[in-house]
């Protein structure tokens, strides 16, 4: 699986932050093996926004996550994701 991580406004890339969004992708692969990529955009705003984007065989997962603090953000972003993740493989996998 491929991850990109991306800062929007901000001075400098911040590491503990990169790793942290790459370790969560990464835990993505538990939930669903056939994951493409994973785009993870850090927003430094009035509010920390997380944005997360996953490919599934050209199906697009998209979550966003606001709070005062990015781990949080992330946590959040990634809660999301996980659920979609569940309900898409339910949807496509279990039918059969």
């Amino acid at each position: 699986m491929k991850t990109n991580v991306t800062f929007r406004h901000f001075n400098s890339q911040h590491p503990n932050l990169q790793e942290a969004a790459k370790e969560t992708a990464s835990h993505f692969t538990k939930f669903f093996e056939n994951i493409s990529s994973a785009d993870i955009e850090f927003i430094n705003d009035e509010q920390k926004i997380v944005e997360c984007k996953v490919i599934i065989n050209k199906n697009v997962l998209k979550a966003t996550g606001k709070s005062d603090d990015f781990h949080k953000s992330l946590h959040q972003v990634s809660d999301k994701i996980i659920r979609q993740l569940d309900k898409w493989k339910t949807k496509h996998y279990e039918k059969k």
